[in-house]
């Protein structure tokens, strides 16, 4: 008789390669569901030297439940693995849980790679409905939008005790003495960010005098996509190339914070309009400075999500009307730095609990 499995869950992962927001949103996850069950979890790392079939078959088999996260960055050349996992999962007649955390916002190769996750999945986690209804109007896997249920989405960095200094932060710092505005963006860029209408807003500001100096506090990701070379592009078109800074990927949380302490307020122009789904807009308000981004396209956006919802209501989030002129972000941008600086109580553990939840109740 074959025995019992020794976990509830197993998570699939790219070990520390794992250093995009899906990659941390997958350890913060398993972290919690172990808090709240210990002994119930266990972790299958997919790298390029890591995950043999062996040890694939025998992760599987040692959990009834098998959670795979898409898109992590790290599993880019890789993908058959994780996909080779599902496959195994379902062949033991162990349940798969897909958290898919975007689609339309895909490159279109990247969709067409996860489809075969969609059709493995018994049950796939979204945290928007806006993604769930992209995903639901998809022309060829639309269908397996039945199978969704909505998540709410927490932060995946919580604001440490204290800051840690940095060049970076110190060049900020002197920006701010010298009378300039510094505009914060955070989180990886691509496509789906729109991070050139971020420089358009600056190159409206600095023609009223504001000096602005924009900072990306993130990494481009690196795709088919000429994402990198087009952003370049427009800021030279735009003259500003000198006052745009972009980080690179910040290691440490005490050095994020610190480059959000010297930001004056972040701003998110989105296309799709905001969505539950943005851990980075809410990771900027614990810095306690404001958030100005474009308006959900559909008023049940944040119905599943209270938190985020109440960040709204409380002003910490900013929103801009979806379809405004870029000088209406400028407007609210240039009126924000007469608000104080105000910080959100933050009940960090509380906001991964509820999510740790509405996922183990699909086990």
């Amino acid at each position: 008789m074959a025995s019992e499995p020794a976990y509830q869950v197993l998570f699939l992962g790219a070990g520390p390669q794992m250093q995009c927001g899906v990659g941390q949103f997958t350890r913060l996850l398993g972290e919690t569901i172990e808090k709240l069950d210990p002994g119930s979890s266990t972790t299958l790392t997919l790298t390029r030297s890591e995950g043999s079939i062996a040890q694939i078959w025998r992760a599987v088999g040692s959990a009834r439940s098998v959670i795979c996260n898409f898109p992590i960055v790290a599993w880019k050349r890789v993908i058959f693995r994780p996909l080779l996992a599902l496959a195994i999962a379902r062949l033991r007649r162990r349940r798969v849980i897909l958290i898919q955390h975007e689609w339309s916002g895909l490159n279109r190769l990247r969709r067409i790679t996860y489809i075969p996750a969609l059709l493995l999945a018994d049950t796939i986690v979204m945290f928007s409905p806006l993604v769930r209804r992209e995903l639901a109007g998809d022309p060829v896997i639309g269908w397996t939008a039945r199978k969704c249920v909505l998540a709410p989405l927490p932060p995946s960095i919580e604001a440490p005790a204290g800051i840690a200094d940095s060049k970076l932060r110190q060049q900020l710092a002197a920006a701010r003495e010298q009378g300039r505005l510094v505009l914060g963006h955070f989180g990886s860029i691509y496509p789906g960010k729109q991070p050139n209408a971020l420089l358009d807003i600056a190159a409206i500001l600095n023609a009223r005098g504001l000096k602005p100096l924009t900072v990306y506090i993130g990494s481009f990701i690196r795709g088919i996509d000429r994402v990198e070379e087009e952003f370049h592009a427009r800021a030279a078109e735009l003259g500003v190339s000198d006052d745009v800074i972009v980080s690179g990927y910040v290691a440490s949380d005490h050095e994020v914070f610190g480059l959000f302490s010297e930001i004056d307020a972040f701003c998110y122009p989105l296309e799709e309009g905001l969505t539950a789904r943005r851990s980075s807009v809410i990771t900027c308000v614990q810095s306690g400075r404001p958030v100005i981004v474009t308006g959900p396209a559909e008023a049940d956006e944040f119905d599943h999500h209270p938190r985020f919802k109440e960040l709204i209501d409380r002003g910490a989030i900013v929103l801009v009307a979806r379809g405004s002129g870029q000088d209406v972000y400028a407007d609210r941008i240039a009126s924000a730095l007469k608000w104080p600086s105000v910080p959100v109580p933050f009940a960090f553990d509380d906001w991964w609990r509820d999510v740790a939840q509405a996922v183990r109740a699909q086990l």
